[in-house]
């Protein structure tokens, strides 16, 4: 009598590469979606408690991406590009009325803006179906910043379950790696609580250690306090917002806009400037630097108000 063996198929090995051969998809591209808010291609989450403005500094964020004005009024975007929204709990006029409001108050086109709101009743990131028509869209979009806003209406786990949040988050993550897209979440934490800004949001702590640059807002009787969180970067001082009228913003606080000593390269390219207009090339020629490192400090400079950008290539600004 024989026995019949039944034939296991053979294991698939793991991809390996030598450390020294990892490079960066994106060589050319500076290393910061807004300096120093967000990281290029970096997930995390806009956390604070009920009413501490985390859709306003998320539209903030989308309207600085997608039209290269500074956010805020002051940090630079070193390379925009699109930008795609899930709203949940605002209806898409109202989402298009504070778009438009923040426009005004940063000087950017409403409507040229490059924002592309989702406007499904539900977006379920624990359901297999949306999660692949996310997929496709992203691939046709190829957005530079995806932004879902809250948390608490993408998916119906349990928040407290680790194994539960950080299937879902892994999914999140795996969509940043694979669109190169910076992934914003926006998540609510404890109405009161002694902890951490980081360790102070809802549920797992597993958002807290997820994300690669994450801003934390905590509300005070009259202003807003902005926390800055990043995994591989030094963060800023804590910064003081407070929430404006006329058109409706958020605004850094007037200590928060002292004067900042110039780099020495910034320095360089104010003295070249100095004599008139000058494409980019030209720049990189006179301050002998990197493509990457002008561009970000032209833009520092351009928040701070020192240069501008025209057709024909960048100048001073005039006082």
């Amino acid at each position: 009598m024989s026995t019949r063996m039944s034939a296991t198929p053979m294991a698939r090995p793991l991809t390996l590469v030598r450390a020294a051969e990892i490079v960066d998809p994106a060589p050319a591209m500076p290393a910061w979606l807004v300096e120093p808010l967000w990281g290029r291609g970096a997930v995390g989450v806009i956390g604070g408690a009920p009413k501490s403005c985390k859709s306003w500094l998320a539209l903030e964020l989308a309207v600085a991406v997608a039209s290269g004005r500074p956010c805020l009024g002051r940090f630079a975007v070193p390379a925009p590009g699109p930008v795609m929204l899930y709203a949940a709990e605002d209806a898409p006029l109202h989402v298009r009325d504070r778009l438009e409001h923040l426009c005004q108050a940063r000087g950017a086109r409403f409507d040229t803006l490059d924002v592309h709101v989702i406007v499904e009743n539900s977006l379920r990131i624990d359901r297999a179906e949306d999660v692949a028509r996310l997929r496709h869209t992203l691939d046709r979009r190829r957005p530079r910043l995806l932004i879902l806003d809250p948390y608490v209406r993408l998916q119906r786990a349990d928040e407290n379950n680790t194994t539960e949040v950080a299937a879902i988050l892994a999914t999140l993550r795996m969509l940043s790696r694979d669109f190169g897209v910076a992934l914003l979440l926006v998540h609510h934490a404890r109405k009161s609580s002694s902890e951490s800004a980081g360790q102070g949001l809802r549920g797992s702590s597993d958002f807290h250690a997820w994300g690669d640059s994450n801003l934390y807002l905590r509300r005070r009787p009259r202003d807003i306090v902005l926390t800055v969180e990043h995994r591989a970067a030094a963060a800023p001082p804590h910064l003081t917002l407070a929430l404006a009228e006329n058109p409706p913003r958020l605004e850094l606080s007037d200590s928060e806009h002292t004067d900042r000593p110039a780099t020495a390269l910034e320095q360089r390219l104010l003295a070249a400037l100095a004599s008139g207009p000058r494409r980019l090339a030209e720049l990189r020629t006179e301050v002998s630097a990197r493509k990457e490192s002008v561009v970000a400090a032209l833009h520092r400079l351009e928040a701070a108000g020192a240069a501008a950008r025209h057709a024909d290539g960048w100048a001073l600004m005039q006082r």
